[in-house]
C-alpha cells in the first residue's frame, strides 16, 4: 500500500525519462495520440488510443473538462539600460498589476522597465513574493491587454525547445474563459468529432473553469512535499455541473475528469456525500497520497514530469506503485511525453 501524507517524500515521485520521447510539437490530428489504460482495480494495463476512449465510457457516465482559454501570456522584451527579457503574466491581480515572472530576476529590480518587443508596451516590475513571483504593471498603450494578444507568445513550458507555429494547438476546441498560463494538456486531444462520439455513447458532458498558473511549470523543490506552497488558482464551477453530477451519482455512473485541473475544481467544490457545490474562487489544494478522494471517479491524464505536484496527484488517484509502473511501460513502448505527448485513461479509483 502507497504511503500517505506524512510518510511521503519528493524524491519518491522521480523516474528517468529519455528526452527523445519528450513530444516537441503536437500530432497532426489532435485525437490520433495512444491511450494507456490503467484498471487500478484490476492491476491491468491496456494500449488503446485517444479516439477509442467512448468504449471505456459508459452511458450513465458524466465527463467534465476544464474550458480555460490559454493567455498569449509571454512578452519579450530588452530592459531599461540594454539586455534581453522575458516577463511570464501569470495572473491579474488589480488596476493593471499582474502576478508574473521574470527573466532574468536578479537584474530586474523593483522600478525596473521592460519594453516588450514590436510594441509601445511597457513591463513595470515591482515587489516579489516568496514563491518567486513579482507583480508587474502594463502600461505605456491605452489597452494593455489588446496589446497583450498582439505581441504575446502561447507560453509552452521550458522543455518544449521547438517554436509553436499555430497557436491554437495549445488551445483546447471548446476553450472559452481566457486567463491561464498554460493549457490544460488532457484536454488537447479532443476534437468536435470525439466529443460528439462520447455524446453519442450517451455520456453527459460539463465544464469547469480553473486558469492554470505556477505549479504545472515547475517541480516541487522541498524534500517534504507537505511544505511545498501551491499556487492558488482561480476556479468558477456552475449549478449544471451540481446538477450532473447528481444525476449521475443517482443512476450508478462515474465523474471522470480531464486533466488535473478538472480535478481539483471538482474535489476543492466536494461535499462528503459525492457531489460538489457551486460556486468561485481560489483554489491551493494539493493533492497528493493520503488524499480522500469524494467526487472523482476515474481520470484521463498526460504524462507527468517527475517530482511534480501533479504526477503526485495521479499517485493519490491510482497508487504511486501502480503510476509509476505503468509509466516504465509507457517508456518501453515509446509513448509521448508532457504536454503535447500521449495520455493515460484512469478507469476508476485505486482501492486503499
Amino acid at each position: 500500500m502507497d504511503a500517505g501524507f506524512d510518510q511521503v517524500k519528493t524524491s519518491d515521485f522521480d523516474y528517468p525519462l529519455p528526452d527523445s520521447l519528450i513530444a516537441q510539437h503536437p500530432p497532426v490530428e489532435r485525437d490520433a495520440g495512444r491511450m494507456l489504460v490503467l484498471d487500478p482495480v484490476a492491476d491491468r494495463l491496456e494500449h488503446a488510443t485517444v479516439r477509442d476512449l467512448p468504449r471505456f465510457l459508459a452511458r450513465a457516465d458524466l465527463l467534465v473538462l476544464n474550458d480555460t482559454r490559454v493567455l498569449p501570456a509571454r512578452l519579450r522584451g530588452v530592459r531599461a539600460g540594454g539586455g534581453e527579457a522575458e516577463v511570464l503574466l501569470l495572473r491579474s491581480v488589480q488596476d493593471g498589476w499582474w502576478e508574473a515572472l521574470v527573466r532574468p530576476g536578479r537584474k530586474l529590480k523593483p522600478g525596473s522597465t521592460v519594453q516588450v518587443g514590436g510594441s509601445a508596451l511597457q513591463v513595470e516590475i515591482g515587489g516579489g513574493d516568496d514563491d518567486g513571483t513579482r507583480l508587474v504593471r502594463l502600461s505605456g498603450v491605452q489597452r494593455p491587454l489588446d496589446e497583450v494578444h498582439r505581441v504575446g507568445e502561447m507560453p509552452t513550458p521550458p522543455y518544449i525547445r521547438e517554436r509553436l507555429t499555430d497557436a491554437d494547438r495549445y488551445q483546447t476546441v471548446y476553450a472559452r474563459e481566457e486567463g491561464s498560463a498554460a493549457a490544460p494538456t488532457a484536454g488537447l486531444h479532443f476534437t468536435q468529432r470525439l466529443l460528439d462520439a462520447v455524446r453519442a455513447r450517451g455520456v453527459a458532458i460539463e465544464f469547469v473553469t480553473l486558469h492554470v498558473g505556477l505549479d504545472t511549470f515547475r517541480p516541487v523543490q522541498e524534500a517534504d512535499p507537505a511544505e511545498h506552497r501551491m499556487h492558488r488558482e482561480a476556479f468558477v464551477l456552475a449549478p449544471s455541473v451540481v446538477e450532473a453530477v447528481e444525476r449521475t451519482r443517482d443512476r450508478g455512473g462515474r465523474v471522470v475528469a480531464v486533466g488535473t485541473t478538472t480535478v481539483r475544481v471538482l474535489e476543492t467544490c466536494a461535499t462528503d456525500t459525492g457531489t460538489v457545490r457551486a460556486g468561485q474562487g481560489w483554489s491551493d489544494l494539493f493533492i497528493r497520497p493520503g488524499f480522500r478522494f469524494r467526487v472523482v471517479d476515474g481520470l484521463l491524464t498526460n504524462f507527468h514530469l517527475p517530482q511534480s505536484t501533479l504526477l503526485m496527484l495521479v499517485s493519490a488517484f491510482a497508487g504511486r506503485e501502480r503510476i509509476l509502473q505503468a509509466y516504465r511501460e509507457a517508456i518501453r513502448d515509446d509513448y509521448r511525453f508532457y504536454s503535447f505527448g500521449d495520455c493515460m485513461l484512469i478507469t476508476s479509483r485505486a482501492r486503499v
